[in-house]
């Protein structure tokens, strides 16, 4: 089965703060086929997290979520009351946390939760049940799946826990992931078997998957789709292909340009950075989120909302007023420096 999973228009978030009005996200847009990986990637508080939150209508209690349009496989979560939104959560969209040891309930055996979610959303007994989480634990490399059943949490390594939660995730077979950085507390092998993981179960089931993360090494090794994100915009977006090889924003540049390179970045130089500090997001905004930092910005990056524009190929599309010529040239000559 194919098509559009997941459909995003114009996501927006506004929180009160005593200074005023936060704005962490704004205008977000983007959508998901079935069967896609789209990784959405930027720095610490740009807003990727409240954006997976903001879909699974789990947003702090003073946050209102706006959008044109939040459409899940032909719902529209938009109109949902609570009740209908928590039928959704873990049936037909489920969420692998980033930190899993905070995720899991510590006062539950590794069963009771597994079962809990599937007794929850489907017709069937708790030996169903069972057997669908001793199965799935077994999927996802678990050995001695039954026993495990009767462990704690806290009897489990990170890499294990993190393990449990995905397969908490597909116990009802759902049409779209979302993966909240969900390597970030585990050792560089076990990244990559929970990597090597996610995708093999990916193709198995053919699920939409969004993966949220900061890591560019994991996006390059899994995502068919990237957004990136700045100061709760996405100022960039095209296949994993169009971003890594012809980016075109500038802070997407930056932020290839700090990935140090092996074989081609001389030993004891200076890492990549880009200077100067994420803006404010409360109160009113004009202009270019990235303007104060930006080695290429003029008086027409300081007034005005900055709209997105296709770069040189379609599908890729990008929010500066530079022309992708111009940018190419920008980036090219950064490069030989």
């Amino acid at each position: 089965m194919t098509g559009r999973i997941l459909d995003v228009q114009n996501l927006s978030i506004d929180i009160p703060v005593p200074g005023g009005m936060l704005h962490p996200v704004q205008n977000v847009t983007f959508h998901v086929e079935r069967g896609e990986t789209l990784a959405i990637v930027g720095e610490s508080g740009c807003g990727k997290s409240l954006t997976s939150l903001a879909l699974m209508d789990l947003l702090p209690s003073k946050a209102k979520r706006t959008a044109d349009r939040l459409i899940l496989d032909g719902i529209d979560m938009t109109t949902l009351s609570e009740h209908k939104m928590s039928d959704l959560r873990g049936n037909r969209m489920s969420m692998i946390f980033q930190e899993p040891m905070t995720s899991l309930n510590p006062a539950y055996t590794i069963g009771n939760q597994l079962t809990e979610v599937m007794l929850r959303h489907k017709n069937v007994s708790k030996a169903e049940a069972t057997d669908r989480a001793v199965w799935l634990l077994e999927k996802v490399g678990i050995t001695a799946a039954r026993s495990r059943l009767q462990q704690f949490p806290h009897q489990l390594s990170g890499g294990l826990r993190q393990r449990v939660m995905i397969a908490m995730a597909l116990m009802c077979g759902p049409d779209l992931i979302i993966a909240d950085e969900p390597t970030t507390a585990l050792d560089v092998t076990i990244q990559a078997q929970i990597l090597h993981l996610l995708s093999e179960l990916q193709r198995e089931f053919n699920t939409g998957l969004i993966l949220i993360t900061h890591d560019l090494g994991v996006v390059a090794r899994v995502a068919d789709r990237i957004a990136v994100m700045y100061a709760g915009e996405i100022v960039e977006s095209g296949t994993a292909i169009q971003i890594f090889d012809a980016p075109t924003h500038p802070y997407t540049q930056g932020l290839l340009a700090c990935i140090p390179i092996p074989g081609k970045t001389p030993r004891g130089s200076h890492l990549g950075s880009i200077p100067g500090i994420v803006p404010s997001l409360v109160g009113s905004f004009d202009g270019c989120h990235f303007a104060s930092r930006c080695p290429h910005v003029h008086a027409p990056c300081r007034s005005g909302s900055i709209a997105m524009r296709e770069g040189l190929e379609a599908g890729h599309d990008y929010r500066c007023v530079l022309s992708p010529e111009q940018s190419a040239v920008n980036y090219a000559s950064e490069a030989a420096q």
